[in-house]
């Protein structure tokens, strides 16, 4: 798994974009470059001035596409929000069928590299974080939230009746789901921050403490 850095991102090469993009391909490009600037500038340092920068086009079709910078800002949580809910549910979808495996997949997809980019973890820290952002967050994203630890939960549940273990699938789910906000937030802010395989490992590490027959740090023990 690729190693996450959480110091500035290189600078990318100078493109000029193509004058015209179909609608949803250019309000995907802000909506990256949103990502990105959120990621170097924080959330209330985020304009739309600095979006167009770095997207590399003008601020009126910023203007054209958002028309504020709350207008933006919903749109970009309300991506990275369906982005996480396709990210793990997908991910249980492809599993095997038995509990174990899809408990390994569902938490390990916090840790993909696609998912699991400086930029993405500085996005979701702001908009848990700030105080601009928390009820946005709460607003936009609390049905997806009460998802995720309806299906956590559900799973700790079934590795208690089908291998007999006899954790509180309700707190061993928050455990699970407040290690990983836990270890996302060390690679944000440490000095030396560890790689994204090490941050899987420590939450694997505290899967095992519950489910010791079926996981060690090294991930899911295969029967």
């Amino acid at each position: 798994m690729a190693a996450v850095e959480t110091g500035k991102p290189a600078e990318k090469p100078t493109e000029t974009p193509p004058r015209k993009l179909p609608r949803d391909a250019r309000r995907l490009q802000l909506i990256e470059a949103t990502i990105e600037t959120i990621g170097r500038f924080g959330y209330s340092r985020t304009t739309l001035s600095e979006v167009a920068r770095t997207a590399g086009l003008s601020h009126g079709l910023v203007n054209f596409h958002f028309e504020t910078k709350d207008k933006l800002l919903v749109e970009t949580l309300l991506y990275l929000a369906e982005e996480y809910r396709l990210n793990w549910t997908q991910a249980i979808e492809a599993a095997g069928p038995s509990a174990p495996e899809q408990l390994y997949a569902m938490l390990a997809a916090d840790f993909r590299p696609e998912l699991c980019t400086p930029d993405r973890l500085s996005a979701w820290c702001a908009f848990w974080g700030e105080a601009q952002g928390r009820p946005l967050y709460q607003e936009k994203c609390g049905s997806n939230d009460a998802e995720y630890n309806r299906m956590l939960e559900a799973l700790c549940a079934r590795m208690n009746a089908e291998h007999g273990y006899a954790a509180d699938p309700v707190r061993a789910a928050r455990v699970l789901r407040v290690t990983t906000e836990g270890v996302w937030l060390d690679m944000m802010t440490l000095q030396s921050p560890y790689p994204a395989d090490e941050a899987l490992a420590t939450l694997m590490t505290c899967a095992a403490a519950f489910f010791p027959r079926h996981f060690t740090a090294e991930g899911l023990l295969r029967a």
